[in-house]
């Protein structure tokens, strides 16, 4: 059944829902401004749903305004560019927006002041290029919703079919927060063109623009916007004669959730697990809107957005178009920040769905759409968690009809599967049980921890199924090739089989006519071989030995007969008598030194005898 929604029409109401202090009026009541550029840009490669693109720039490298830094990947993410012109500093970790504080892979770019843009491609006619090529072109452009979940904007118009109801959302619940207001007061014309746009590239049949009724002055805007679109004739850009219907809702928050909002304008609820286009349904930030028009009317790819800094500790609450990248410190400094206590806290985002920062170097990226700097007074610090009393007031206050008291004990017994049968994934992180439990359990922080997990769990359950999927293939490989192998060996045998039963048909045949058998005269004449050689050996050896003897014994008889001669010889007979006589002189000589010697000893002996009587004697008479 087709929705129709017109501006008669009736509004439902979703359950539970809070009146949180607006507190909007303090930065809503100036024109969005335009701050000088910052010194640096940190530019991170991840700044949407979906992985970072790789890389297409260096350290050192001059880049345009607009110009890409990154190219998407194999999963078709979205590219981010330079937000103005200037050099590429560093290409390093740096703290990223996220809950979590952790660093990512971010572009320091260093504005040389010029903004000199890189060459646009608007798309001058629509009606002239298919929708893929549009879709493209938004891709190219870096469009992603600005609404908080930054989807791919692409991605998402692409997967809708047979949609009955655009709806751009301009309800801007969330406490503080007033840059969707701004925008709309100030571009309802432009964001009118964009949703025309979305409403062209999804043919849808109906076109809605919700406003809350706390904004009366975006509404007014739009009004005039929609009947200067009916009253002129549109360009080819646009559906001709289409009629945005205008919708004001009640203020509550979350109001401006997709689901909720979907339920008060139709009376339908998104299914569970499911998306809105799943009703025929599909919705659109205002801001996602005005970005559209943008890139295709003026071929400006997504370089910033608009950005509430608020607060009692900033002296000059506003909006301003803040570039991606923008250091928050460079933004507060701007806007006349002073720390009023020693813990004083910067919030990203609003008091309800947004982190406390821990470092002011984080930049803006595009979902950031407001810096809180509040004073104690202003929003009290968390007190420290008491036990559950079990009132049940979370469970009125939940928009999604959830048990936030039981996710929050299943969360903390990291029960996976539990939180899966309570719809965890319906959770919209809205805070509303949060701020009305009365214990201060911050049951929000329990949820998104335990949907990192259950992330982390799907993630390594992902890869275990992809490994397990490879090794059954490769068995199945491996499996296939081992029966091929044998397939071929079975069919090599059977050949062989067959050669050698066709070979014995031709013997027998043979042997039948007669004649001999080949391989028997074959072995017949290599053994007559062999014996013939073994006979022709024998005698060959025996006369080798006979001869090496009769050699031996001829050098015998020969040296016999050299000594036989050498004795014989009369010169050497008298040479052998002349050695013996000359033998027997030299004996004689020694025999008669050795006396000599021996004789003289014994005199000089008896003379020294002598003369010691000699003085014996003479000693005796003295």
């Amino acid at each position: 059944m087709a929705i129709d929604i017109s501006a008669t029409s009736k509004l439902w109401s979703f359950p539970g829902g809070i009146h949180p202090p607006e507190r909007k009026a303090p930065a809503n009541m100036t024109a969005i401004q335009r701050f000088p550029l910052p010194p640096v840009l940190f530019i991170p490669l991840r700044q949407h749903a979906g992985e970072p693109g790789e890389l297409c720039v260096a350290v050192g490298d001059y880049v345009l305004k607009g110009q890409p830094l990154t190219i998407p990947g194999v999963d078709n993410g979205l590219p981010v560019h330079a937000s103005t012109s200037g050099t590429i500093t560093a290409i390093q970790q740096h703290p990223l927006n996220h809950p979590s504080g952790l660093t990512g892979l971010t572009l320091c770019l260093e504005p040389d002041g010029k903004d000199a843009w890189y060459p646009r491609q608007p798309i001058a006619n629509i009606d002239a290029i298919s929708q893929r090529e549009v879709l493209q072109h938004l891709q190219a452009m870096g469009i992603a919703g600005l609404g908080g979940a930054g989807f791919p904007t692409a991605r998402k118009v692409a997967g809708a079919r047979n949609i009955d109801v655009l709806i751009i959302n301009g309800v801007e619940c969330e406490p503080y927060i007033v840059s969707d207001d701004r925008l709309m007061r100030e571009h309802a014309g432009e964001i009118l063109a964009g949703s025309l746009l979305l409403q062209k590239l999804t043919s849808a049949k109906q076109l809605v623009i919700a406003i809350e009724d706390n904004k009366p002055e975006a509404a007014a805007a739009f009004a005039a916007a929609i009947h200067d679109s009916n009253a002129t004739d549109t360009d080819t850009t646009e559906l001709k004669g289409a009629a945005a219907v205008l919708k004001i809702v009640p203020t509550r928050y979350p109001s401006g959730g997709e689901k909720q909002l979907i339920q008060i304008l139709t009376g339908k609820q998104v299914p569970v697990r499911g998306l809105p286009a799943d009703i025929g349904i599909l919705m659109q930030n205002v801001g996602t809107a005005f970005a559209v028009a943008r890139a295709i009317h003026h071929g400006e790819p997504l370089l910033e957005r608009v950005v509430t800094i608020t607060g009692e500790a900033v002296h000059q609450p506003g909006t301003a178009w803040a570039l991606l990248g923008t250091p928050i410190e460079y933004l507060l400094a701007q806007s006349g920040f002073r720390a009023q206590e020693k813990k004083q806290r910067v919030i990203m985002g609003g008091p309800m769905m947004g982190f406390t920062v821990t470092n002011l170097q984080i930049p803006v990226i595009k979902t950031t759409n407001c810096i809180l700097a509040p004073s104690q007074k202003e929003l009290a610090p968390a007190e420290a968690e008491m036990a559950c009393i079990r009132c049940g007031a979370c469970e009125i206050a939940c928009p999604a009809s959830l048990l936030p008291q039981q996710l929050q004990w299943l969360a903390k017994a990291k029960d996976y599967d539990g939180l899966k049968q309570h719809n965890l994934a319906d959770c919209i992180e809205c805070g509303a049980c949060a701020y009305v439990c009365p214990s201060q359990i911050p049951l929000v922080q329990y949820y998104r921890q335990a949907k990192a997990e259950i992330r982390e769990q799907a993630i390594e359950q992902q890869k275990a199924e992809i490994a397990r999927q490879r090794f059954e293939a490769r068995q199945a490989r491996l499996e296939r090739e081992k029966e091929e192998r044998l397939a071929k060996h079975k069919k090599a045998a059977e050949a062989r089989k067959a050669a050698q039963a066709a070979q014995a048909a031709r013997q027998t045949e043979s042997s039948t006519d007669g004649e001999q058998d080949p391989v028997k005269a074959a072995l017949a004449r290599v053994k007559a071989k062999k014996a013939q050689q073994d006979r022709g050996v024998e005698p060959a050896k025996s006369e080798q030995k006979d001869a090496v003897a009769a050699a031996v014994a001829r050098a015998k008889a020969k040296k016999a007969e050299r000594d036989a001669n050498a004795e014989s010889t009369p010169a050497t007979t008298e040479k052998k008598d002349a050695v013996a006589a000359a033998v027997a002189r030299a004996k004689a000589k020694k025999a008669e030194r050795e006396r000599l010697a021996k004789l003289e000893a014994e005199n000089i002996g008896d003379s020294e005898n002598k003369q010691n009587a000699t003085n014996n004697k003479g000693n005796e008479n003295s």
